[in-house]
């Protein structure tokens, strides 16, 4: 962001957050300037231990806008963005600024951290090389993945999604060099996978992919947060609490993010070996291999079966209303169609009212059967499956937007300063996307307990491969 507030003393701020070096009201502590900080012991420690705190919250904000903006989730209350349902994307939204925001400030934090915190500190280790990386990675693959363009470094041009994208691969690549672990190294592949699939480069996504599944079959990697301390996901309270309502076929997915206790703060997955799966098998049906697609997604059924369901969970404040914009079904009763085209499938919503406790897959979780694999006979058919998969199984992971082909713009200030970000003020919503909150709008039918959802966007994402926006191997 052309706004220059990412010298090393302002990311103090966020990196010693939890330290001694703030004073009780969080207020910076005046004699702690650069030099001091620098000279205090492990302060690569210190560094790393605010980049996560950052990197974690920053997650959770980017979950919870980019959810709403997509068909998952509708806003149902007054607290967050009301305009990404519809979906209204303007460059001078606040929410537009602060996502372009917290992708400097993790590309800077990390750049501070490698350039200037590690020389200063001798005990730095590769661990905390490779942990900030990662995270600088992370913020070109936002990048990439979510905006139409933006700069690379602090002050300079803006520079195009894909630009984005290929800085990601080579920092991710980079990160490789200082760590060993083979879960790591899983993770690290899964990210470059995940950013040449986007590039649409099916050769390189194919290869990143499959050396994923050499090194780990089941393997997740998370963000972790920390209640006690403050550390919060903004998702978790928008969905455990009533304000987020799943679209209705998403109901049994719902809350992914739930507390069992006081202060519980869930982890959110940022790469896990169910993505890999699903590339291998869309690079297949992007070479009219239906069958091999099938096998792919058969053995990843099988895993997501076998991933963790957390059991009597207690949901019962939520009466999927309770004075909201709009009533969504709350009993088991209720069966769901995609569409007015579509059949109705039971099991999508779950009874959650006293004395009945639910259970929720926390990892991934899907409705698609082998049954589903096994029926569509073209690639069109099966494409729409595996869109299902990919939207079931990233389920509140802030990926479904960037599925649906749908980018932010610049934000004002950097139109206003940065002469290159004048061409990117608008957003990029493809012309097939329903507008006027139509994207979670369905038909509910208290007697016949049904729920007709009125567009079925798998069907549309499928129906639109060839355009530039959504399944990046078939165009």
């Amino acid at each position: 962001m052309n706004i220059k507030n990412y010298i090393l003393i302002a990311s103090l701020a966020c990196a010693c957050s939890s330290c001694e070096l703030l004073q009780p009201n969080e207020i910076i502590n005046p004699n702690v300037d650069e030099d001091t900080f620098l000279k205090t012991p492990n302060a690569m420690s210190t560094w790393v231990n605010g980049a996560n705190r950052s990197f974690a919250t920053i997650i959770g904000s980017y979950v919870e806008l980019t959810e709403i903006l997509s068909d998952n989730y509708f806003n149902n209350y007054s607290q967050s963005s009301k305009v990404f349902d519809f979906p209204t994307i303007l460059y001078t939204d606040i929410d537009v600024t602060n996502l372009q925001r917290h992708v400097g400030t993790l590309r800077e934090t990390a750049i501070q951290g490698l350039e200037v915190v590690a020389k200063a500190d001798a005990t730095t280790t590769d661990e905390q090389r490779y942990n900030l990386y990662y995270i600088k990675g992370y913020s070109y693959l936002l990048a990439g993945e979510y905006f139409r363009a933006l700069p690379v470094e602090n002050g300079g041009e803006v520079k195009g999604w894909k630009e984005n994208l290929n800085l990601a691969i080579s920092t991710f690549t980079e990160a490789l060099k200082f760590t060993s672990d083979t879960d790591e190294t899983a993770f690290i592949n899964t990210l470059i996978a995940r950013a040449y699939y986007r590039l649409g480069d099916k050769v390189n996504a194919v290869k990143y992919a499959s050396n994923v599944l050499t090194l780990s079959t089941d393997f997740t990697k998370q963000v972790t947060f920390d209640g006690e301390n403050n550390v919060i996901s903004s998702i978790q309270g928008y969905i455990y609490g009533t304000n987020f309502q799943p679209l209705p076929r998403l109901d049994f997915l719902d809350p992914k993010y739930f507390q069992t206790k006081a202060k519980e703060a869930r982890p959110i997955c940022i790469a896990k070996a169910e993505e890999p799966y699903l590339i291998l098998a869309e690079a297949a049906l992007a070479d009219n291999d239906v069958n091999g697609a099938k096998g792919f997604l058969k053995t990843l059924l099988t895993l997501v079966s076998n991933r963790p369901v957390a059991t009597d969970i207690n949901d019962q404040l939520e009466g999927r209303y309770n004075g909201g914009y709009k009533e969504y079904p709350n009993s088991s009763e209720y069966r769901v169609a995609a569409s007015s085209e579509d059949e109705f499938r039971s099991g999508l919503v779950l009874d959650r009212q006293s004395p009945h406790l639910i259970s929720v897959p926390y990892i991934s979780g899907t409705s698609v059967t082998e049954e589903m694999i096994d029926a569509p006979t073209t690639v069109d058919g099966l494409l729409e499956v595996l869109y299902l998969m990919r939207q079931e199984i990233f389920m509140a992971e802030g990926r479904r937007a960037a599925d649906l082909g749908i980018r932010f713009p610049v934000c004002e200030t950097e139109a206003a300063n940065t002469p290159s970000a004048a061409e990117y003020t608008t957003a990029q919503i493809p012309s097939f996307i329903p507008l006027n909150q139509d994207m979670d709008a369905f038909e509910m039918d208290k007697e016949a307990k049904t729920v007709v959802i009125k567009y079925n966007m798998n069907r549309i994402i499928v129906q639109n491969k060839s355009s530039e926006y959504v399944a990046p191997f078939f165009n």
